[in-house]
């Protein structure tokens, strides 16, 4: 404490007890601007330490994220390829059972006319054997 500040308690109606024991305070206690100064000092190196190592760890974290959107991509583009096998793969097979099913069909429509044809002759012939062996109506 200075002597001014001293001399000024004094006159204030402090006593040399009190002035003495608040100036053992400010020297002990109290910090002075030398101390504010190099708290401050401290702080901004432990600051530039601190930005430091978080611009080290975002130039991590990007690398980090990077590679695995690179492998994500990757992995994707495997997934998408393998997909369009697949499908390309059950179309080819898709259409190779269409194609049977329509060879069944043409068979069996080829059957069916077969058949019509068949039972339309039995149906004529019948008919025509009815009209010979039966006898005429009204006699």
């Amino acid at each position: 404490m200075s002597a001014s500040a001293v001399l000024k308690l004094q006159k204030a109606g402090f006593t040399t007890e009190q002035v003495e024991a608040l100036a053992d305070f400010m020297d002990t206690q109290a910090a002075s601007k030398a101390d504010l100064d190099n708290a401050v000092h401290k702080l901004e190196l432990g600051n530039a330490a601190l930005r430091k190592d978080m611009d080290l760890g975002l130039a991590s974290l990007r690398k980090d994220l990077d590679l695995g959107l690179a492998s994500l991509r990757k992995d994707l583009d495997l997934g998408l390829a393998s997909l369009r096998k697949d499908l390309d793969l059950g179309l080819a097979s898709l259409r190779s059972e269409i194609a049977d099913v329509r060879g069944e069909l043409r068979l069996l429509e080829q059957r069916m006319t077969v058949k019509l044809g068949g039972m339309l002759v039995a149906a004529v012939g019948v008919l025509i054997a009815a009209m010979r062996y039966l006898p005429p109506a009204g006699h």
